[in-house]
């Protein structure tokens, strides 16, 4: 694996020099190797001490159930955000899935994808950094917090900027495979960034199979609870159609606490799925372990009374059982949904809520340290 070799000083310490990090994988690579024993720090690193905490700031919690401080990099001033690198389980380098998620984000530029700036170490090579942009909340929290549900106008806002970041990802043949409002992160200008790359995967033709165990169960599409392992972007899309209900409603609208009982809430808001409305269907691997229940109408009406046409006809665009009809981030960006009243807000409309940012955030400790604390969401 090849390092860049650009040096550059960092300000606080005249004589103190590093080297900029740029962690790209070689395909056949599963890892980073360790340097040798007799170096204490990696040779071709920035170093994390480039990076002061800001004073008054508060550990937040990434989506990913990762901790990130707040910090300044110390050469340009500006407010990032890092990510701790998990090292846990490993023994030989860095995991697959963090080298996975590196090479994904290095390769993205888009306003609505969180961005990585570079990789920074500690004093060891198990204190690995994934420099981010800074963002100040996460759609999770906020719905948790706000006094007043978001307005249609400001959801209609929110969910644009998630498709033109979906849009640009599958165009780039990439599957996100893990879309959820936790993974939605906002800056205080209402800019949205999709954030969590761990699970994302490239995607080609032909197809190649898949482990059907990804995306949060609240969030997965019927076709990974029954078993498929041929997965496409649709699984991205059955993903938006429950952060839209969820933000409509204010509230998730598939909570299953199983893989059966997400089945059966499916079933009970769209209807039982049959190889009329999607073909294949009774073939899929885990097909015949389910008994579903004879549910023959659509639900989604009467769980969204007044919503207008053109939204429920967008919803059930994202909700076909068919993973082939089920509308693409381009369709949606074309939906008369958006284009009538009430209009999406401008992103700088967008309502903030910096009191809750702090609200269960404990003091930051030095650069490097993990809370023992880890916010929990199925």
């Amino acid at each position: 694996m090849g390092l860049s070799k650009s040096k550059r000083k960092l300000g606080k310490d005249d004589e103190s020099k590093t080297r900029r990090t740029c962690i790209v994988p070689k395909a056949e690579k599963r890892r980073v190797d360790r340097p040798s024993q007799e170096s204490k720090k990696p040779p071709d690193t920035k170093l994390v001490e480039s990076f002061r905490e800001e004073k008054g700031a508060a550990k937040r919690q990434w989506p990913s159930s990762e901790w990130g401080d707040r910090a300044r990099d110390t050469h340009t001033d500006e407010i990032v955000a890092l990510k701790k690198v998990r090292m846990d389980k490993e023994k030989d380098g860095v995991p697959i899935s963090s080298l996975r998620e590196i090479t994904l984000l290095l390769r993205l530029r888009h306003p609505n994808i969180v961005e990585l700036k570079e990789v920074v170490v500690g004093n060891h090579l198990e204190s690995i950094f994934l420099v981010m942009g800074y963002c100040e909340q996460d759609l999770a929290s906020l719905l948790e917090n706000m006094p007043t549900p978001f307005s249609e106008a400001q959801v209609k806002c929110i969910v644009l900027q998630v498709l033109r970041g979906l849009q640009y990802l599958h165009r780039n043949f990439i599957i996100h495979r893990d879309l959820k409002v936790s993974n939605l992160l906002m800056t205080d200008k209402g800019c949205v960034k999709t954030a969590d790359f761990g699970l994302a995967r490239a995607y080609g033709m032909p197809v190649k199979p898949m482990t059907p165990k990804v995306v949060t169960l609240w969030y997965r599409a019927p076709e990974l609870l029954l078993g498929t392992t041929t997965q496409t972007t649709s699984i991205d899309m059955w993903a938006v159609g429950c952060i839209l209900a969820e933000l409509l409603a204010h509230k998730p609208l598939l909570p299953g606490t199983s893989e059966i009982h997400q089945v059966d809430l499916i079933v009970q808001l769209l209807g039982t799925p049959s190889e009329n409305i999607w073909p294949g269907f009774s073939q899929l691997p885990l097909a015949s372990q389910y008994s579903l229940r004879k549910q023959p109408y659509n639900n989604l009406k009467h769980k969204f009374p007044w919503l207008s046409e053109a939204g429920l006809r967008l919803m059930n665009l994202l909700f076909m059982y068919d993973p082939k009809k089920r509308a693409t981030a381009g369709d949606c960006l074309e939906s008369s949904y958006f284009k009538e009243k009430p209009l999406p807000c401008e992103p700088e409309l967008m309502p903030t809520f910096p009191h809750h940012r702090n609200k269960r955030a404990t003091p930051a400790t030095s650069l490097g340290t993990e809370s023992q604390s880890r916010r929990c969401r199925p």
